[in-house]
């Protein structure tokens, strides 16, 4: 007994007379013996697929510099302007990890990891999408919501396709699904920057952040069912006739199953039981990656992306106010998804393997079918009751390109490598590499123009002010500043 209380005794002294460490020393030897032991586990379940070289090394240090390529993106910021959109920043990481040698050798990701992880992304985006689609927003917003979100997607897609298929040598089947790729304008850059402008009040009075918010999500849609039609479309074999109607058929079918899958969700779970939320979060992003994955392995992969949408879009109908928590549940979702999904497709770019020829005509095509979009958008809301600085900046705020093209522009690729055919695949790296180009392009100078043209073209209405300019409150479209403030919310 008296040696116990003597080895007592003898630690109470030792610790009293030891060091320890506090704040942020502390802190960060804790971290790092976190992060070592999690590492041992893992290297002892995978062994070298953790080391260098291995597919779980590779994906984690994707994601590490896409995280600190957004980051250092989103830091850039001028006086009075927007910050870059991280994603371009997680775009760029992923290419320099692809591009720079000896770095290369060291980060691989099998074609089979790489397509798979992008496939989750594009699962967890959708469903993302159809949470924040506004069923309201087309009854309230008339009809010139319509004639943006579908006039200038449905014109760029054709010019661009068009376009393509000439310069290119596309055929018509894979240039239509270019320009539906290329058509579809990015919330993520778009959708920030019209709430900075409206918390500083510009275009407030008539409505025009609210409008593009809203018009945003629709034209996503649209340029989703389009591509997915041209995919089943160019995948299909037999005769064309047959061809576009197997597309169209699934099609029809990706909305059945949504509208099916998506009612279940509002029945179950029920909500009398415990952690309604999180267990309507998983069925909903469990249901949107095996519809993706699903569709895909029966063959009708264009069916996948608008099931998703479509049983978000109706379990949201069902939880009505309810689907706040289970929307930023989804959106904390995106957050480790975003940073793969736009790092794998800079990885997918091979600046070695690029035809200077190729890359020539791809930007030619992404800016022929930029300047129709500006083309078209300035004439659709001819009637909405703008000026002509309300309609220009418009329609340069209708132009970034960035989350769907991320989405959707490698999904070709994955489909022609699986079915082996050399033509397919070079077409399918085409429709990439334009895509990569289009984000490349579009998304800086978008956020860069919104910013810019923002405070200089649009009428300011300061709270309780007229608006500056001698503006009116109200516009022919019937937006109006409290609607703008409402639909805001519920975007």
């Amino acid at each position: 007994m008296s040696d116990l209380s003597y080895s007592c005794s003898f630690c109470v002294r030792l610790k009293d007379r030891c060091p320890r460490p506090h704040g942020l020393l502390n802190l960060l030897i804790t971290k790092a013996c976190l992060l070592a032991l999690l590492f041992g586990v893992v290297w002892a379940i995978t062994g070298s697929e953790c080391l260098p070289g291995g597919n779980l090394f590779g994906i984690v240090t994707l994601f590490i510099c896409s995280v600190l390529g957004g980051n250092l993106a989103g830091l850039m910021q001028l006086p009075s302007l927007p910050p870059l959109p991280p994603l371009l920043g997680m775009l760029l990481a992923g290419l320099l990890l692809r591009n720079v040698p000896y770095v290369n050798d060291a980060v691989k990701i099998s074609a089979k990891m790489s397509a798979a992880t992008r496939s989750l992304g594009l699962g967890v985006i959708l469903a993302r999408a159809g949470l924040g689609l506004d069923p309201s927003a087309l009854r309230r917003l008339k009809l010139v919501c319509v004639r943006l979100a579908v006039g200038p997607c449905l014109a760029e897609a054709c010019v661009t396709a068009v376009v393509s298929h000439f310069l290119l040598a596309l055929p018509w089947g894979w240039g239509f699904m270019l320009g539906f790729v290329l058509a579809a304008v990015s919330p993520a850059v778009v959708v920030p920057s019209m709430l900075l402008l409206q918390r500083e009040g510009y275009g407030v009075s008539k409505g025009i952040p609210t409008l593009l918010m809203a018009a945003g999500s629709f034209d996503d849609v649209l340029a989703i069912t389009g591509f997915s039609t041209c995919l089943g479309i160019s995948f299909s074999k037999g005769s064309t006739w047959m061809n576009v109607l197997k597309g169209l058929l699934e099609v029809g079918g990706g909305v059945v199953a949504g509208l099916i899958l998506g009612l279940f969700l509002c029945c179950f779970p029920s909500r009398d039981q415990e952690d309604l939320a999180l267990r309507r979060t998983l069925l909903l992003l469990g249901l949107s990656i095996f519809a993706v994955f699903f569709t895909h392995v029966i063959g009708a992969a264009g069916a996948g992306g608008l099931c998703t949408l479509v049983l978000a879009f109706i379990a949201a109908l069902g939880w009505n106010a309810e689907k706040a928590p289970v929307a930023a549940m989804v959106g904390r979702s995106w957050d480790v998804f975003q940073p793969l999904l736009f790092g794998l497709i800079g990885a997918e770019i091979v600046v070695a393997n690029l035809n200077p020829v190729t890359v020539g005509l791809g930007v030619a095509c992404v800016a022929i079918g930029l300047v129709i979009r500006l083309l078209v958008t300035f004439l659709l809301v001819h009637f909405g009751g703008f000026n002509w600085k309300e309609k220009l900046f418009i329609a340069v705020a209708w132009t970034p390109k960035a989350t769907v093209q991320a989405a959707i522009g490698s999904k070709a690729l994955d489909m022609a490598r699986e079915e082996e055919d050399q033509n397919f695949v070079k077409f399918g790296l085409d429709v990439l590499t334009l895509a990569v180009l289009a984000i490349l392009i579009t998304a800086p100078i978008g956020a860069l123009g919104i910013g810019l043209a923002g405070p200089r073209l649009l009428d300011r209405q300061v709270k309780g002010d007229e608006p500056e300019g001698g503006a009116s409150t109200s516009s022919s479209d019937g937006i109006g500043q409290e609607r703008a403030v409402t639909l805001e919310s519920k975007l």
